[in-house]
C-alpha cells in the first residue's frame, strides 16, 4: 500500500511545542511500574491554564508526552528488555524506544492547583515534555 500524498504530505516532519512538563523523582530510566507508583506533578504552561477547566479530582486523563531520553529503537524487541520473553513488534509494546518517541498513559487526577495537576499512574521521567492532555 502506498503512503497517500496530498498538500499536507505525511512524510513531512511534524513539530510540537510542550504544553507542560512532568515533575517527579524519576530522573533515570526506571521500571515503569516503579515510576507509576509515585505521584507526579504536571506543570502546565501559564498561558494554557484555562484549558484545564472541566478537569476534576478523581477523573482520568490521557497524558501524551515526549520520550526525550529514549534510545534508538528496533522494530523487534524483547518486552521490557527481558531476553527470556519472546520478541514482539514495537507497536505491540509500551517500550519507550519507538520511532516517534511518544509516550501515552492514562492517569488519575489527585489534585488541581492553578496550573499544577497532581496525578497518579504516570510513567514519564522527571522534566519530560507533555505534548497533550485529553479526557480519558
Amino acid at each position: 500500500m502506498n503512503i497517500p500524498t496530498h498538500e499536507n504530505d505525511v512524510s513531512q516532519k511534524i513539530c510540537f511545542e510542550p504544553i507542560a512538563w512532568v515533575k517527579n523523582g524519576s530522573n533515570e530510566s526506571t521500571a515503569p511500574d516503579s515510576i507509576r507508583s509515585e505521584p507526579s506533578k504536571i506543570i502546565v504552561r501559564e498561558d494554557l491554564v484555562l484549558g484545564l477547566q472541566g478537569l476534576e479530582v478523581g477523573s482520568e486523563i490521557l497524558v501524551l508526552f515526549y520520550l526525550d531520553r529514549s534510545k534508538e529503537y528496533q522494530l523487534l524487541q524483547h518486552p521490557r528488555g527481558d531476553l527470556t520473553r519472546p520478541i514482539r513488534g514495537v507497536f505491540s509494546l509500551r517500550s519507550p524506544n519507538r520511532p516517534n518517541r511518544i509516550g501515552a498513559t492514562i492517569v488519575t487526577i489527585l489534585g488541581i492547583d492553578d496550573n499544577v495537576l497532581t496525578v497518579e499512574g504516570l510513567d514519564a521521567l522527571n522534566n519530560s515534555p507533555v505534548i497533550d492532555i485529553k479526557s480519558a
